[in-house]
């Protein structure tokens, strides 16, 4: 497939070799980055995209921020940048291929394959969500997976960039695995990343997506309003444990999920590791290992959000039914399940030999998982131990009388207790109230406030870019927030922004600096050239701020950069005395060498310059020039043509490098040298030789 991109030179550094794929967003190609001689992936952004300031402006935060989070499990982000009309980022290259791959190849996967896998995606997720980012299109096609077995997750920051630049309150994201959250327009956090994980768990594990549909708004309005069915009605058999761990990602409600992606991998090794050989090597039916869904599903789409995504769908089948769990029957205990032929757990098998028409067999629910049974356990053992401490009867009867008085003191003392429990949720410490707004006031100030409106106050130093030092930040709970007297307040104290020490940037190359701010979350400031004798072009001379000067993130670092040293035009002395051109030369910054022999000239007179190396151009400060000096002219014996002929007496006097005058006499009509001046002495090369003819 032919691709103008293919073979040309991104931003005068990356060399495009081949286009690896083509998505919602960007085209990904394998590129040569000729400065640092390392391949890279190249994700060429879509040219409706490129055309945007404010999301090329979005995009550069969003890629310096993802490139500062460094994990084994997570893509690095090299470079961004523009050229021309193309907006580009440059990420590590992982030779290998996708999850996406895997599960188009092999279809469902045992739960051990399937759970090693979503490991370390699962662990990248849970650093980048300690350092405080979130992906937002987690799937199988940005899951990694290096022909060394390294799996790593990518595109941090992207979808963020998108999704914020776009004016229309339009979503991007990949709507097979779209959390209900998102879909709802409403703040994504850590959870949504986790429900997209279950969503992608799910697929591995029963070879096909929960949720399908005509169009993506089919799908969306599923995610929001259907519940994630168990995999074991699609795997029979497998662990009740790993249905819960899905059906925990997949809630409908954040809170419901695990916190973060931390949180998810403690109970993912945890049912690791707990899991038998047996329940970990299940197999998944033959009929479950034709790949994955369709692939326009799976693309990184636009979804306009809709004002009610709770209204019936006006498209194609309905959504499935929500799963709903089954209730314990009577006398049950709780967490044990009663065997049903309406069980959600049911799954249809293979049609009876003998009769088409017939409804098909249901296999018999999935087990209960062995943390259900614990608790189940407990439960009973509790009904137990409190069954054995009621008495069999409360009080002995007696008289009338009797019972009357102890009514009255238990009245009394229940109108006792309702009056303080009153009093207590009504006015006291108990009672609720609203935190007031302590934000950029003194710590006494704040808690001045927080003890009249009843509330006892913690207070904790943070480090915050915007309120100056001394003044609160804000408090936990926030500001606003409706809660008892006495749970504690915290107030967060400003130390004023954190200051990192500025890295040393001199005596290195431009490039060496540009990448050591970068690593310590630095920007570039001006960059001024100026000529330096010693140090080679392109060095970095000086910084300011000076290195070890504590600056905050993303302060600009000046540098002044050499240019190599200054160069000196060669000034011209040929003819001048040699005296006068070596004060010329040495004038201009230059060295003057006179050279060992002398030469004659018949132009130049005698200890004057007649050439010099080099003529002319431009040296360097202290470079040679050398100088030939003129011996003059050469002496040169002139013999006698009296009586020759003028023609042949004037070419060989012209040999021996004399001019020649002729004077004819009555028309020299004989042509014969009569008189000749001088004659048969010595004269300098190239005077004059008269001629006297006939």
């Amino acid at each position: 497939m032919s691709d103008p991109l293919v073979g040309t030179l991104v931003d005068n550094r990356y060399a495009v070799r081949s286009r690896l794929a083509r998505g919602g967003m960007s085209t990904v190609y394998v590129a040569t980055d000729q400065r640092l001689e390392r391949d890279v992936a190249l994700k060429v952004l879509h040219p409706h995209l490129s055309a945007d300031e404010s999301f090329l402006d979005r995009l550069g935060r969003e890629a310096k921020a993802a490139a500062r989070l460094s994990h084994p499990h997570v893509v690095g982000v090299l470079d961004q940048g523009t050229d021309a009309h193309t907006a580009y980022l440059v990420m590590e290259y992982i030779k290998g291929h996708t999850l996406r791959d895997v599960i188009r190849e092999k279809g469902a996967l045992p739960p051990r394959l399937a759970l090693a896998l979503i490991d370390p995606v699962v662990e990248g997720l849970g650093a980048a969500h300690a350092a405080g980012f979130i992906h937002r299109d987690v799937k199988p096609e940005n899951v990694l997976i290096a022909d060394d077995g390294r799996i790593k997750i990518g595109d941090f920051g992207l979808a963020r960039a998108v999704t914020t630049s776009t004016s229309t309150g339009a979503l991007l994201g990949t709507v097979a695995y779209l959390s209900p959250e998102l879909v709802l327009g409403k703040s994504a956090d850590a959870r949504s990343d986790v429900y997209s994980v279950g969503i992608m768990l799910y697929e591995m594990l029963t070879g096909q997506q929960p949720f399908t549909g005509e169009v993506p708004i089919q799908v969306a309005y599923q995610h929001v309003n259907g519940v994630v069915g168990p995999p074991s009605a699609l795997v029979p058999g497998l662990a009740a444990e790993v249905d819960e761990l899905v059906q925990w990602c997949t809630a409908n409600d954040p809170e419901n999920r695990p916190i973060d992606g931390n949180a998810l991998l403690q109970e993912l090794r945890h049912i690791r590791t707990n899991l038998s050989d047996r329940e970990l090597d299940l197999q998944p039916p033959a009929a479950l290992d034709a790949g994955g869904p369709a692939g326009n599903q799976n693309r990184t789409e636009v979804i306009s959000r809709t004002n009610n995504p709770t209204s019936v769908m006006p498209f194609g089948r309905p959504a499935a039914p929500p799963y709903q769990p089954r209730q314990p029957q009577a006398g049950q205990a709780p967490g044990r399940e009663a065997p049903h032929a309406d069980s959600a757990h049911r799954h249809l098998l293979t049609p009876p030999e003998k009769d088409d028409d017939a409804p098909w067999a249901a296999t018999p629910p999935a087990p209960m998982s062995k943390r259900a049974q614990r608790k189940a356990d407990k439960e009973e053992e509790k009904a137990r131990a409190r069954a054995a401490a009621t008495p069999a009867r409360n009080l002995r009867e007696g008289s009338p009388r009797r019972r009357g008085v102890l009514w009255v003191v238990v009245l009394v003392i229940a109108a006792l207790l309702a009056t303080g429990a009153g009093w207590f949720f009504g006015m006291g410490p108990g009672s609720a109230a609203a935190i007031p707004t302590v934000a950029n006031k003194t710590v006494a100030q704040a808690q001045e406030l927080l003890s009249q409106a009843g509330f006892r106050s913690t207070s904790r130093d943070v480090f915050d870019e915007d309120v100056p030092s001394g003044l609160v930040v804000g408090t936990e709970p926030p500001a606003g927030s409706e809660i008892r007297k006495f749970q504690p307040v915290s107030v967060f104290v400003s130390k004023g922004p954190q200051l990192f020490p500025l890295p040393g940037l001199t005596a290195g190359t431009l490039e060496e600096a540009k990448t050591g701010l970068n690593a310590a979350g630095m920007a570039l400031g001006t960059v001024t050239e100026q000529f330096d004798e010693a140090a080679a072009a392109g060095v970095v001379l000086s910084q300011d701020p000076a290195a070890d000067t504590p600056a905050r993130r993303g302060t600009p670092v000046n540098l002044v950069v050499s240019k190599g040293p200054e160069p000196i035009p060669v000034p011209n002395v040929v003819g001048q005395d040699e005296a006068d051109a070596k004060d010329a030369i040495e004038a201009a910054g230059l060295k003057a060498d006179v050279a060992r022999e002398e030469v004659f000239d018949r132009n130049i007179p005698e200890g004057a310059v007649v050439s010099q190396s080099p003529a002319n151009g431009t040296l360097t400060r202290g470079a040679t020039v050398t100088l030939t000096i003129s011996k003059g002219p050469r002496m040169v014996e002139v013999p006698s043509y009296i009586g020759k002929q003028a023609t042949e007496a004037k070419r060989a006097l012209e040999a021996l490098g004399f001019r020649v005058q002729v004077n004819n006499i009555l028309g020299g009509f004989f042509g014969t040298v009569r008189d000749q001046d001088p004659v048969d002495t010595e004269v300098p090369e190239g005077s004059v030789i008269t001629l006297t003819v006939v």
